[in-house]
C-alpha cells in the first residue's frame, strides 16, 4: 500500500494540511502516517547530558498520544477503515527526522503546512522547508492555512523546459490519474526571450513522446512580473494545485522565489504547492506497490 507522510508542529497553520492529507488519502485509498519531530530534553523541559532509555520511551509514548489527540481534535475518532499510523520521531534535526520517517515508510508524498510556527516556521519558502525539498526522497506538498480539500481538477505545472520536468510530470500524472485532472504546463518569459515559442514546441513534443496522458495543455505567458502573471493565471484557471521542480544549481524556486517574491507569495498563499526535486525521479514511489 502506498504511503503519504504528514509532518506537524501542532500549530494552527498545520491543521489544513492534516485535513487535506486525510481527505486525499481517503480518495486515493493510501496509508497515512502522521509524524512529529521531537527531542527528549525539549519534551521533559530539562537539559540532559546523557540519554536515559526510560525517558526516551516515555517521551515517545507521550508524543504518540499527542499526535493521536491532535488528529482526534481536528478529524474526530480514528476510523478502523482508514490506514492510520502515528509515528513520532526523536531527532535533533527536524529535516533529518522527517526524512528518516519518509524513508522508513517509503512515502511517496510529504505533507506540511505553509506557515508553521515554531520548529517548522516559515514553511514552504523558509530554510526548513527548502532543505526538506532539496533532500526528501519524494515530493513535498505544502498546504496554505484555511485551505479546504477539493478533488484535483486543474493543476498548473511551471516548467523551465528541462528533461527533469518530464520525469516529474510523468510521476504527477500517475498520482492524479484517478481524478482525470487537467494539467496546464506553463512557462513565463519576458518579451525579450524570443526562443520561448520554439522551446515550448520542443518540450511539448518531448513530453508527449514520454508521457501517456491526454489532459495536458501547454501555455506560454509573457510578462516582466513573474509573480503577478503566475498569480493571475492560477486564479483564471481555478487551479487547485501548483507544481514545480527544484533544481540543484538553478530553477524555479531559486529563479522566482527570491526574498522579496517569497513575501508576496506567502501573503497570497491560496494555492497548495507541490515541489519535486531534480535527480530524484528514480527514488519516487508512485509506481511501487508497497
Amino acid at each position: 500500500m502506498k504511503t503519504i507522510l504528514y509532518a506537524t508542529d501542532y500549530s494552527e497553520n498545520s491543521e489544513a494540511a492534516l485535513k487535506y492529507a486525510y481527505a486525499l488519502c481517503k480518495h486515493l485509498k493510501t496509508r497515512l502516517v502522521l509524524t512529529h519531530v521531537y527531542d527528549v530534553p525539549t519534551v521533559l523541559g530539562t537539559q540532559l547530558t546523557e540519554p536515559f532509555p526510560s525517558l526516551s520511551k516515555d517521551a515517545r509514548r507521550h508524543e504518540r498520544e499527542k499526535l493521536q489527540g491532535f488528529f482526534k481534535k481536528h478529524l474526530g475518532k480514528v476510523s478502523d477503515k482508514m490506514k492510520l499510523h502515528f509515528e513520532p520521531v526523536e531527532h535533533m534535526s527536524v529535516i533529518r527526522g522527517i526524512i528518516s520517517k519518509a524513508t522508513e515508510w517509503h512515502a511517496y508524498l510529504i505533507f506540511v503546512g505553509m506557515k508553521g510556527e515554531g520548529r517548522l516556521q516559515e514553511i514552504i519558502m523558509g530554510s526548513t522547508t527548502k532543505a526538506l525539498i532539496e533532500k526528501a526522497p519524494c515530493p513535498v506538498l505544502a498546504i496554505p492555512e484555511n485551505t479546504n480539500y477539493m478533488p484535483l481538477r486543474t493543476i498548473v505545472y511551471a516548467t523551465d523546459f528541462e528533461e527533469e520536468d518530464v520525469y516529474a510530470i510523468r510521476k504527477l500524472t500517475e498520482m492524479v490519474d484517478v481524478f482525470q485532472t487537467e494539467i496546464k504546463v506553463i512557462h513565463i518569459i519576458t518579451e525579450k526571450e524570443y526562443e520561448g515559442e520554439t522551446q515550448m514546441e520542443w518540450f511539448k513534443e518531448m513530453l508527449q513522446n514520454k508521457v501517456n496522458y491526454e489532459k495536458i495543455e501547454f501555455k506560454l505567458l509573457f510578462s516582466d512580473d513573474i509573480f503577478e502573471a503566475l498569480r493571475m493565471y492560477l486564479e483564471d484557471v481555478g487551479a487547485e494545485l501548483m507544481v514545480m521542480l527544484e533544481r540543484e544549481k538553478r530553477g524555479l524556486l531559486k529563479k522566482w522565489f527570491h526574498r522579496d517574491l517569497v513575501k508576496r507569495m506567502e501573503s497570497y498563499g491560496k494555492v497548495p504547492l507541490m515541489s519535486f526535486r531534480e535527480g530524484n525521479h528514480q527514488l519516487f514511489y508512485f509506481s511501487a506497490a508497497l
